[in-house]
């Protein structure tokens, strides 16, 4: 989440990628792009396999829509970062939904593919909690139309759930039901209860350099703006103590994962880097008073889907929170061998969730008729 997935992805494209060192014009990762995406294609009479431009909100965006019928509901999956865009990480986890869901990936503005099809000094001011929102609820609406649907189920996964979220509290009408990975609800706590995290961890070890470190950024985060450099300030150490991924003290695996999707190719890769680094540095100090601990009601189902080590976005907090929340149904989820990404940490487990309690709240809404 936030900066250090930036930053991360930055190092790996001047120094650990081999693309980035790659002959001008060679991929050298295209033959293995050619095998999965061979593996992945979509052949069923009814099956759908698409990427296509919007515009949302006067900005030119990218969607891939991928599934084995259209008959299926549609599942948006809105990414975190911000700009940490899953569509081409998204091979390696969601082959086995397509079977069930119809699922979208959707580059938010200024990230992604999405980030060379604007100019930046035209987007930058733009860029806010409620233009995102408002962004899907958009796109929501033109899925709808071109594929016969009243209504989608909506996954927010890190700082997509902010996203996600928004849109559940004010249109709910939209929505068989809200699905929360790495849920945020309150953008103070989230970084008062992760710093404490960590300080705790680099004091059981031992590290003395990072105790120093957190231990100097107060008075953050508890008043004022944010800056980037005081997120990084925890975050790195966090990372390295297993909160983004139980049991690593990296997220490369999961970082170098675009290498190999047939989504995206070096350029692509290239703006996935540069657009990540765009929107943090343009949103995150915007997000310090963000919170959603006041709404105790929703209008719509409510699934969260917690990592028991997730520390990014410490799931305590989104764990608390549903024990209030009223909602027409609610169900919690922990993934015991997870932190920050259930969908790669345990693909199967995560699988079943969806299946067996979220995919049945579409069973009593009837398919629109088609639009397009």
């Amino acid at each position: 989440m936030f900066r250090s997935i930036a930053a991360t992805l930055s190092l790996l494209a001047c120094a650990g990628s081999g693309w980035a060192q790659a002959p001008a014009g060679q991929d050298v990762y295209g033959p293995g792009r050619e095998v999965v995406a061979d593996i992945h294609r979509i052949v069923t009479p009814n099956g759908v396999q698409e990427t296509f431009e919007v515009v949302l909100g006067g900005a030119r965006q990218v969607v891939n829509v991928r599934g084995a019928d259209r008959a299926n509901p549609l599942l948006l999956f809105v990414h975190g970062g911000p700009g940490a865009v899953e569509m081409p990480i998204a091979w390696a986890f969601q082959r086995p939904w397509e079977d069930f869901f119809t699922v979208v990936q959707w580059d938010q503005r200024g990230a992604g593919r999405s980030y060379p099809l604007n100019d930046p000094a035209t987007l930058a001011p733009t860029l806010t909690l409620e233009r995102y929102r408002d962004d899907a609820i958009e796109l929501i609406e033109q899925l709808r139309a071109r594929y016969g649907k009243r209504k989608v189920f909506l996954l927010g996964h890190s700082w997509g759930s902010l996203v996600g979220l928004s849109v559940a509290v004010h249109r709910p009408d939209l929505l068989h039901a809200y699905v929360g990975m790495g849920q945020i609800i309150d953008i103070r706590e989230n970084e008062q209860v992760g710093m404490a995290w960590t300080l705790a961890q680099a004091r059981q070890r031992g590290d003395d350099e990072v105790v120093r470190t957190i231990e100097g950024l107060a008075p953050y985060p508890d008043s004022g703006p944010f800056t980037i450099a005081q997120a990084d300030g925890w975050r790195a150490p966090a990372i390295r103590y297993g909160a983004i991924a139980a049991g690593r003290a990296d997220a490369n695996f999961y970082l170098r994962a675009p290498r190999l999707s047939p989504e995206y190719d070096a350029a692509d890769r290239r703006a996935w880097n540069d657009g990540s680094l765009f929107t943090v540095t343009n949103l995150w100090p915007r997000l310090a008073d963000v919170s959603f601990d006041d709404v105790e009601r929703l209008d719509v189902p409510v699934v969260m889907l917690l990592g028991r080590h997730d520390y990014m976005t410490p799931s305590p907090i989104a764990a608390r929170w549903m024990e209030r929340l009223q909602a027409p149904a609610k169900r919690t989820f922990w993934f015991e061998h997870s932190a920050h990404l259930p969908m790669i940490e345990e693909p199967g487990r995560v699988l079943a969730a969806l299946l067996d309690h979220v995919r049945p709240l579409a069973s009593h809404s009837p398919a629109a008729p088609r639009s397009d």
